[in-house]
């Protein structure tokens, strides 16, 4: 009896096995049903391609220069294709698409910082972008209307304060900043700076920046001459205290009151790749800014700070 029951847990063990080694795939099986995943192939001829038409595509960084002309003007970067980036994109196509090459930007060896001083009118003429300029000296009024314009446009100008504008009207200047704009300064009381002392300029320069830098935390990098008004002694004396120059291509002229279309048709004749358009807060410019940045926007342009224009950047 004892031995016809092991004999019964024997066959019972081997039957057990033989149907657990059946649920089992074989090894070949498992590698085959593996196999059939498809794996993306090297595609060399695409990649030489690449490689070969690259040249044709890449441009020289350029450098920033005094110009005899337009003074100094900012640089601009070059393009190198990045060939392993642009196949990334290419090699499920199979095929080369211009419009998928990936390209990264060479800085130039010279910037507008190496430069000895020199007023600056423009950003680099083939950039596609223009800049606002707005010189605040009065026009409190008009503010909260143009920065409304620029926020529902996510446009970012360049507001240049004088120093006791900026000192009676501290929460407009927090504004401004808050806003991410960027603050320049605009002398102290609006001199004629060409007619200072070299000390009365810095004096002028220092105080604003002091009082912009009290509301803002920041210090004024860019510095424009009340009326335009300048000389080489007042790029000197800015330079010394770290900051460029900044003057304009494009003049609403918005403070002889034209009427919007007036103010509108005398800038868009003269739009061009890197402008610099002076503003003020005026009535013209807080009624007619919406259709200004619109015209500027369907002739292709954008619309950046300072900061953003002189950039090497594309």
């Amino acid at each position: 009896m004892f031995r016809y029951r092991k004999y019964v847990h024997v066959v019972v063990f081997l039957i057990i096995v033989g149907l657990s080694y059946q649920a089992i795939p074989a090894p070949d099986t498992y590698l085959d049903e593996q196999a059939v995943v498809p794996v993306a192939q090297y595609n060399e001829t695409l990649y030489d391609e690449i490689s070969q038409k690259s040249e044709e595509y890449n441009e020289e960084p350029e450098n920033a220069v005094v110009d005899r002309v337009w003074k100094k003007t900012p640089g601009r970067n070059g393009l190198k294709v990045n060939v392993e980036k642009s196949y990334s994109k290419m090699k499920e196509k199979g095929s080369f698409d211009e419009d998928l090459l990936v390209f990264d930007q060479l800085t130039p060896e010279v910037s507008l910082e190496d430069l000895p001083p020199s007023p600056i009118y423009r950003g680099h003429p083939e950039k596609e972008m223009i800049s606002f300029l707005i010189n605040v000296s009065w026009g409190e009024e008009h503010i909260p209307d143009i920065l409304n314009t620029l926020k529902e446009s996510n446009i970012k100008a360049t507001f240049f304060i004088e120093g006791k504008w900026a000192k009676n009207n501290s929460e407009l200047v927090k504004m401004i900043d808050e806003q991410g704009h960027i603050i320049g300064n605009h002398a102290y009381n609006h001199p004629d700076m060409s007619r200072l002392s070299e000390e009365a300029m810095i004096e002028q320069i220092s105080q604003t920046n002091d009082i912009l830098q009290a509301i803002t935390d920041k210090k004024p990098k860019w510095f424009a001459p009340p009326s335009g008004s300048y000389n080489d002694r007042v790029v000197q004396m800015a330079h010394q205290l770290d900051m460029e120059t900044i003057l304009w291509t494009v003049d609403t002229v918005d403070w002889k009151n034209p009427s919007v279309s007036v103010m509108l048709n005398r800038v868009h004749d003269k739009i061009h790749p890197g402008a610099t358009i002076l503003m003020h807060p005026t009535q013209a410019v807080a009624n007619g800014l919406p259709e200004l940045i619109e015209r500027i926007e369907a002739e292709g342009y954008k619309v950046g700070h300072v900061g953003q224009l002189m950039s090497e950047e594309r």
